[in-house]
């Protein structure tokens, strides 16, 4: 480290009286050794040459301490002071002001009360000298115990400065910062004292004049102008720097020509895999197209010839029966040639036989309102016949046997181990209901492919198209080095086995779809599964959020056919309200919903789905039916019947 360069202290005193030097130039002394010696410690311990003994050490952090609480208590002290002094300044010149207020109140009342110009009378002169000497009394009484605080202080550290405790020269440093504050109080405590005295001369008019405070002059800050160039200036390049666009530049059209070129073949492959896929269907839908015009022809014909028929019978009347026959043929002639190439062909009988154990599982595992789609996969699959109908023995389920094609031994957890992969492929996929044909697609290819076909669809398309299952069966295939990988044609083979509710049920409202959807509920106890889906939060009266639901499975609710309701009434007012409101005595269609009244007072109490009528007898499933899903029958002249809302 530099050596600090200190003042030179020349020993030749400046007074006349040579004793009135010595403190100081003993404190002066004291203070060089000091700092000698601190710069000799840090010295030591930069260069570690560990010179300062633990004793030493120990010392110097005694000192310092104590310097520290000197310097804190003076501190305090001071601030104590000036506080006191100033809120003491405040008040006196607050009732200062308030007594001159006083005094030319107290003028203006007697220039008013005898019409001159002269003072008020001696006696109200004399209590308001009174009153000032008061005050100054007690600021004297203030400024003695300010004083005494500092005198006391004083003594104090005239006490200390006596006691011998200098101990490495330290201590001399702390009295001499001391004895300069103690010169600031006896300072500021004269200039009280005057201040004092100069009010008791003054008596009536008390003026405080106060030392004024140097402000520190405001810092002034440069401020650097940034010059910037012109719009219209040219930005120089350096040589390096263009060498660095123009082979960026290079780069970015080399890449951009590559990306060209891989959309072009991507874009002629996707063209011609389209191409070939339209050439299938276009064959598929012209045989479809010959099958249905032949149909179509005969329907046309056999009505024609019952029009004559009838023509010649009924005369005039005729005209009537054909116009409904032409609808007729219409409907039917439309609904023939708008359908696609799926035929809904039957279930086998082996399928149908698996009905109990597929609604069984399929309420197991939370989609109960897919049957009809899990028997359409088991007919493609197996037709339901062998030991593994549903083809999961390559499952990631099957735990029991071996992940190789029909390896399960076992019918019934070949169908346990389908319904909760498919079930997977379903929560992965998205679908919430058997109506939402896109994602219910998506989902099927996913049960041929796995369920990673699923995410790889979404991710790259959106979703399942003809193409991209082809595509994704082709990159398989390749990286695998086989020759096929499953079935690019998975959907539109078990969609050939699975209605959603058919050509009447479309027609007359999809009555049929709400009754089966309300038949895979059948002994769900409690009706947690409903109630929450409507939204509450505990157990209530749940047959209006059984319908509901049972409804909104069937789709009937997002086209508008039924409400949305938990309370019967409410029910009931929707229907009235669109005139779809039968009473008592009605016989109802499959799907109709049926409202009771158990204790005749006009309210309805419950509400159920009719299943079918069957002469005079209705026939119903019903939701908080003893607190389960049930059937149920009744005449259809039962009294407890309020009505019907029609779907």
């Amino acid at each position: 480290m530099k050596d600090i360069k200190t003042k030179e202290v020349t020993t030749k005193p400046k007074t006349k009286n040579p004793a009135s030097r010595i403190p100081k130039e003993l404190m002066r002394t004291a203070i060089l050794e000091s700092k000698e010696k601190s710069q000799t410690i840090a010295n030591a311990r930069d260069n570690d040459m560990g010179e300062q003994s633990p004793s030493e050490y120990a010392s110097g952090k005694v000192t310092s301490a104590e310097e520290w609480a000197a310097r804190k208590t003076g501190r305090t002290v001071t601030r104590a002071g000036k506080t006191a002094a100033q809120t003491s300044y405040e008040k006196i010149k607050q009732r200062a002001a308030g007594k001159k207020e006083a005094e030319k109140e107290a003028e203006k009342e007697t220039a008013r009360g005898t019409g001159d110009t002269q003072t008020a009378d001696p006696a109200s002169r004399e209590a308001q000298e009174a009153q000032i000497r008061e005050v100054q009394i007690q600021e004297a009484q203030r400024q003695k115990v300010v004083s005494d605080a500092v005198k006391t202080k004083e003594q104090k550290i005239r006490a200390a400065r006596e006691t011998p405790r200098i101990q490495n020269g330290q201590e001399i440093a702390e009295m001499k910062q001391l004895s300069i504050r103690e010169q600031s109080r006896k300072k500021e405590a004269k200039d009280t004292v005057r201040q004092t005295t100069i009010r008791q001369k003054q008596p009536e008019t008390i003026r405080i004049k106060e030392k004024p405070r140097k402000q520190p002059e405001p810092k002034t800050i440069q401020k650097r102008t940034i010059k910037t160039a012109p719009q219209s200036a040219k930005i120089s390049v350096q040589p390096e720097q263009k060498l660095r666009a123009t082979s960026s530049n290079a780069l970015t059209v080399r890449m951009q020509k590559q990306m060209e070129r891989r959309a072009a073949k991507q874009a002629a492959k996707k063209a011609a895999m389209q191409t070939s896929n339209s050439v299938r269907r276009m064959q598929k839908t012209a045989r479809a197209g010959r099958n249905t015009f032949k149909a179509a022809k005969a329907a046309v014909e056999a009505a024609a010839k019952t029009v004559q028929s009838m023509m010649a019978a009924l005369g005039a009347a005729g005209a009537v029966i054909v116009l409904l026959l032409v609808i007729m043929v219409g409907i039917i002639g439309g609904a023939a040639f708008s359908g696609s190439s799926e035929s809904n062909e039957a279930l086998s009988q082996e399928v149908l036989s698996y009905t109990a154990v597929i609604q069984k599982y399929a309420n197991q595992y939370g989609i109960p309102e897919y049957v009809s789609v899990i028997q359409a996969i088991m007919m493609q699959e197996s037709g339901g016949r062998g030991t593994d109908p549903m083809q999961s023995s390559e499952c990631p389920y099957n735990t029991r046997y071996s992940n190789s094609p029909n390896a399960i031994q076992d019918a019934d957890y070949s169908i346990q181990v389908g319904i909760q992969y498919y079930a997977d492929c379903l929560k992965e996929a998205g679908c919430t209901s058997p109506q939402d044909m896109d994602k219910l697609k998506l989902s099927l290819q996913g049960y041929n492919y796995g369920n990673g076909y699923i995410t790889w669809a979404l991710r790259n398309y959106g979703g399942y198209s003809v193409e991209n299952a082809l595509q994704f069966s082709n990159e398989q295939a390749a990286s695998h080095g086989w020759s096929a990988y499953g079935d690019p044609e998975y959907v539109p083979h078990v969609l050939r086995y699975y209605s959603s509710g058919g050509l009447f049920a479309g027609l007359f409202g999809g009555n049929g779809q709400i009754v089966s959807v309300a038949l895979t509920q059948l002994r769900n106890e409690g009706g947690q599964k409903f109630w929450s889906w409507y939204g509450f939060d505990s157990h209530v009266a749940w047959c209006a959020c059984f319908a509901s639901w049972c409804g909104d499975q069937a789709g009937l609710i997002e086209s508008g056919k039924m409400p949305k309701f938990s309370l019967c009434d409410d029910g009931i007012a929707w229907f009235q309200s669109k005139g779809k409101w039968k009473s008592r005595g009605y016989s109802p269609a499959p799907g109709t919903l049926i409202f009771f009244d158990w204790n005749g007072d006009g309210t309805s109490d419950h509400v159920g789905i009719v299943e079918k009528t069957e002469g005079s007898t209705v026939y119903t499933v019903e939701g908080n039916s003893s607190n389960a899903v049930n059937q149920r029958s009744y005449d259809i002249n039962n009294g407890t019947i309020m009505g019907y809302g029609i779907l």
